[in-house]
C-alpha cells in the first residue's frame, strides 16, 4: 500500500485528511499515564528487590533485570491499549475488516468483548510480553549507562546534578537501545493483533515470524523502522527528564 514513511503520509494526508495522521491516538492518550505510571512503579520495585534498599546503586545488570520485570507487570496494560490502537490505525479510508469503521477505542473495545469474549481484548498479550522483555531492559539499562557516562562526564559521578539536557539525552538513548533489541517482536505482535481472530497457545509467535519472512525476508521484520526510532528520541528525552526531575523534587521534600 505504501512505499515508505514519507509515501504513507502524504496518502494518508490526501486521503483522509490530516486528523487521519491521528487515528488511534485517543487508546494511548487515555492510557499512557496508567501504562508509564505502573512501569516506572514496578522498575523502581525490581530495582529495591535486588539491592535491598533504594539508597543502594544498582549494577546495570540489576538495571536491566529490574527493567525486563518491569515489562511484563507492564504488559497487562500496555497489550490492550496497544490492541486498540493498532486497530485503529488500520482502518485505511474507509471500513475495517469488520465492515464497521470504528470511531473510537470504546466502540472496538465494546465490538471485541461481544465478538471474541475476554480473549478479544487480551488479543496479542503473550506476544506482548516477549517485545516488552528485551525491550525495557534495553531502555532503562540505555538510560541509566548514559546517564551515569554524563555525571561522570559532567557532575563528578553525581547523577542528581545533571541537567535537564543531559537527563533528556541519556531518555533518548534509552528509547533508541528499547527499539533497536526489540522492533522485529513489535512487527510480529503488531501482525498478531491486526489478524482476523485472537490467536490461542504460545505457538503463533513463532508462525507470525516464519510468516513474515517467507512473506518478505528480513526487511519485514524491520517495516517502519526509521519514523519509530526517530519518534522515541524526543518521547523517551521527555519521559526519563520529567521522571528523573520529579522524583528529585519528592526526595527533597521528603527530607
Amino acid at each position: 500500500m505504501f512505499q515508505g514513511p514519507i509515501d504513507c503520509l502524504l496518502k494518508t494526508v490526501k486521503n483522509e485528511g490530516v486528523l487521519g495522521l491521528y487515528k488511534g491516538m485517543a487508546s494511548p492518550l487515555v492510557g499512557i499515564a496508567a501504562v508509564n505510571s505502573l512501569l516506572f512503579w514496578a522498575y523502581s520495585y525490581g530495582k529495591t528487590l535486588q539491592t535491598g534498599s533504594s539508597d543502594v546503586t544498582p549494577t546495570l545488570g540489576q538495571i536491566a533485570v529490574a527493567g525486563a520485570g518491569a515489562g511484563i507487570v507492564n504488559s497487562v496494560l500496555a497489550s490492550p491499549v496497544e490492541l486498540l490502537k493498532v486497530r485503529l490505525q488500520v482502518q485505511y479510508n474507509t471500513a475495517s475488516e469488520f465492515n464497521t469503521a470504528f470511531r473510537g477505542p470504546i466502540p472496538l473495545a465494546r465490538h471485541l468483548i461481544q465478538k471474541f469474549g475476554a480473549r478479544g481484548i487480551a488479543w496479542g498479550f503473550w506476544a506482548t510480553v516477549a517485545r516488552e522483555i528485551p525491550a525495557y531492559a534495553a531502555f532503562y539499562a540505555g538510560f541509566e549507562f548514559t546517564k551515569r557516562r554524563f555525571a561522570d562526564a559532567l557532575a563528578n559521578g553525581d547523577a542528581n546534578k545533571l541537567g535537564t539536557l543531559p537527563l533528556m539525552l541519556s531518555g533518548s538513548a534509552g528509547g533508541v537501545s528499547l527499539w533497536m533489541v526489540s522492533y522485529p517482536l513489535d512487527v510480529i505482535k503488531s501482525r498478531v493483533q491486526n489478524g482476523k481472530a485472537p490467536p490461542k497457545g504460545f505457538g503463533y509467535i513463532a508462525a507470525t515470524a516464519r510468516e513474515i519472512a517467507a512473506e518478505q525476508g528480513i526487511k519485514g521484520f524491520f517495516r517502519g523502522f526509521s519514523p519509530t526510532v526517530i519518534r522515541s528520541i524526543p518521547a523517551a528525552g521527555v519521559t526519563f527528564a520529567t521522571y528523573e526531575l520529579v522524583m528529585r523534587a519528592l526526595d527533597g521534600n521528603a527530607k
